[in-house]
């Protein structure tokens, strides 16, 4: 037997090793990047429910009482407002994610005045469709909460892949994700005047 086929078979058994174990690192990858898509589209279907009982609540304030109207429309436009921004998770970038999270602030911050202003209504704290729609309400803010806890946890579990060396190496086209942060003033208690 040739003596130098011996070498020339174990340089190409490495090769051939290290390329499986390059594909195997991009495939990792790119099942880590798909996880973090599939939980961004958990986060966009929270927040279009959101935006969907929006609507219905504020029929049913609207039919219920006659009071600021200018609270209606700042709930209704914030809503418009939040759905207009998208984001594609594959590409998205920390000031894509600051202005989705913007917008998010905005509806729940015109949802909360518009629940406080109601409270001046007894006739329609006493409607069971409000009342439906509060619980409903309340239940989408959790899962709200928890698509976004979801979607942070999966970026941590792609960027701690794709950051990690020796993978960084090889996954220059995978960028590090952005987490959803809290929003300014989020820290301090939400007070409510009556």
């Amino acid at each position: 037997m040739r003596k130098w086929l011996i070498p020339v078979g174990i340089i190409i058994a490495v090769v051939v090793i290290i390329g499986f174990w390059v594909v195997g690192i991009k495939n990792t990858a790119l099942k880590h990047n798909q996880a973090v898509g599939k939980e961004w589209g958990n986060v966009e279907t929270a927040y279009q429910r959101r935006n969907d009982l929006i609507g219905n609540l504020v029929n049913t304030v609207k039919g219920a009482a006659d009071f600021e109207k200018t609270t209606l429309t700042a709930v209704v436009e914030a809503r418009a407002k939040a759905t207009s921004v998208t984001i594609d998770p594959s590409n998205v970038t920390p000031e894509q994610m600051a202005q989705f999270q913007q917008a998010q602030s905005n509806v729940s911050s015109s949802l909360s005045r518009l629940l406080v202003s109601v409270e001046a209504y007894p006739q329609l704290r006493a409607n069971e469709n409000f009342l439906k729609l509060q619980d409903e309400l309340a239940s989408t803010e959790n899962q709200i909460l928890t698509a976004r806890t979801r979607f942070n946890e999966s970026v941590q579990v792609y960027n701690g892949y794709v950051l990690s060396i020796p993978n960084s190496w090889f996954l220059s086209g995978y960028p590090e994700k952005p987490y959803f942060k809290s929003t300014e003033g989020a820290e301090k208690p939400v007070e409510v005047k009556f």
